[in-house]
């Protein structure tokens, strides 16, 4: 009865607060991460998480980048590989170094400040992509890049997490198996990446053949849902997020025949009750309870955190040759911290790799900063959109 109950009041404010920020231009995102922060814990007290509603929240996740893939162009993403990387690289270093330095500043030890970069260096890319979706601006340059960037950052993060844990030990057993256990992982990683290809030639297509023929209600749609649980599933195993499956899992689906009747399928599926759900869910993290005196390092963090993304990422973007306006919306596309961050914090407290006050004041930074993405995202895509308009009414005159 309880869920029924919270389920209700989510999809409830959601759709009301929804509806009034899409009218006043704001993100609808932004809203309902709001809606979070004030039936939770950290104000009315009204929903407490729960592990069904992480379960919920975790499927929201999984099924909006599946999305993510299904509309997005293969041969954009090809086509920017290259400033993707750049992106990425960028976007890790820089925050590292950043939020390393903040850790020391605030004498936390080597390698807690070390495990805060890592925590700081993730991008949770679901954010941007709903923001980009509202604008229609998914598979514009910048959107793609942030896209393609999201998945190299997710690796990267996933590689510098496991060295820092396997090099401290705390959460492993000896340093011999751990490393082992590092290097087994890199080769399981290798292959899931080499075996998306066989799934977008070859099992994708055969797969919505067989949902073609199924004589049962949207037989390609449920296909589909399987190849996208399945594939979010094994890059679990292999160390990865379920997400970058799930993205994947959507990019070989619209290469193939059922790619409209999917879309079409999906997205009320998801809109309907499990993306609102996991929005809502990341606000439900916040708790404000003795945050008081972490109140300045909490600030410092969130601010350095925005800022070594939005420069990090961006002039990664640059250095691939975009313009000073579309590098800053690239960066700002790559700010989201979002559930990623929270699950490497996760991972780090629970192998003692933080105190707990500290985790705390972390998990605020991190949903304040995910909070500051969407305004952030919306405004310099906004004004790349506009510099890309003028300079199309320039170029005939030239």
């Amino acid at each position: 009865m309880e869920l029924l109950r919270n389920l209700t009041l989510i999809l409830l404010a959601t759709t009301i607060i929804g509806h009034y920020s899409t009218r006043i231009g704001i993100p609808a995102v932004i809203g309902q991460l709001l809606v979070g922060v004030v039936i939770g814990p950290a104000m009315l007290g009204w929903i407490n998480p729960t592990h069904v509603l992480e379960s919920y929240a975790e499927l929201g996740v999984i099924i909006l980048m599946f999305i993510a893939g299904l509309e997005s162009d293969l041969q954009l993403l090809k086509r920017y590989l290259k400033p993707s990387v750049l992106v990425a690289l960028m976007g890790v270093l820089i925050p590292v170094v950043g939020t390393y330095l903040v850790g020391m500043f605030y004498h936390l030890g080597v390698v807690e400040s070390l495990f805060i970069s890592v925590i700081f260096a993730a991008t949770s890319v679901s954010i941007s992509v709903e923001v980009l979706k509202e604008m229609n601006a998914l598979n514009s340059r910048e959107g793609t890049t942030i896209l393609g960037a999201a998945v190299v950052d997710d690796v990267l993060a996933v590689v510098i997490l496991s060295v820092l844990v396997s090099t401290t030990g705390t959460a492993v057993g000896d340093s011999a198996a751990a490393s082992s256990n590092l290097v087994l992982t890199t080769i399981e990683q290798i292959v899931y990446f080499a075996a998306i290809y066989f799934v977008v030639r070859w099992l994708a297509p055969y797969m919505a053949k067989i949902g073609d023929r199924l004589m049962i209600p949207m037989g390609q749609t449920l296909m589909a849902i399987i190849l996208c649980f399945g594939m979010a599933y094994i890059a679990e195993l292999v160390g990865l997020s379920d997400v970058v499956g799930a993205f994947f899992a959507g990019i070989a689906i619209s290469q193939t025949s059922a790619k409209s009747t999917v879309d079409r399928h999906i997205e009320p599926i998801g809109y309907a009750l499990f993306i609102p759900v996991f929005f809502v869910s990341i606000g439900l993290n916040m708790d404000f309870n003795g945050l008081g005196k972490q109140l300045g390092f909490i600030v410092v963090l969130t601010v350095v955190a925005v800022l070594t993304k939005l420069i990090g990422a961006g002039s990664g973007a640059k250095l691939a040759g975009f313009s000073w306006v579309s590098s800053t919306a690239v960066g700002a596309g790559m700010v989201s911290r979002g559930e990623m961050a929270l699950i490497i914090a996760q991972i780090g407290y629970a192998a003692k790799l933080m105190s707990p006050v500290r985790y705390s004041a972390i998990v605020a930074a991190i949903i304040v900063a995910t909070l500051i993405a969407p305004f952030l995202l919306r405004v310099t895509m906004d004004r790349a959109h506009k510099g890309e308009i003028d300079r199309s009414k320039v170029r005939p005159t030239e």
